[in-house]
């Protein structure tokens, strides 16, 4: 089972989930990160290395973040690559315990 990056990460993005990464399976949005579940050799390095608890293996996926399976496919296809720690907005702190964030995703 792939791993797949759930709602938490919506204008977090805090990238440090990339630099543990070994196959680069990750892909860079306006204000959030995706996995590609077709890269992803379900290592589970990134799961703990996310500080908002974005990242779940899709066996472990909480009911309301199944839309974020097709999501991270699909995006995964449009978005570039990211194989760096990338820089979170600047204003990722204020987002971080926020619930209910999917409204805001920017494709």
């Amino acid at each position: 089972m792939p791993f797949i990056v759930t709602e938490s990460c919506i204008k977090c993005k805090f990238g440090d989930c990339v630099e543990v990464c070994p196959v680069d399976c990750f892909y860079e949005g306006p204000n959030m990160l995706v996995i590609n579940p077709d890269e992803c050799i379900d290592c589970a390095l990134c799961e703990p290395e996310c500080p908002v608890n974005a990242i779940y293996s899709e066996d472990e996926l909480p009911q309301d973040q199944e839309v974020f399976i097709e999501l991270n496919q699909a995006l995964s296809q449009r978005w570039p690559n990211i194989t760096e720690k990338c820089e979170p907005p600047e204003d990722a702190d204020q987002w971080r315990d926020v619930k209910n964030k999917r409204q805001y995703l920017e494709k």
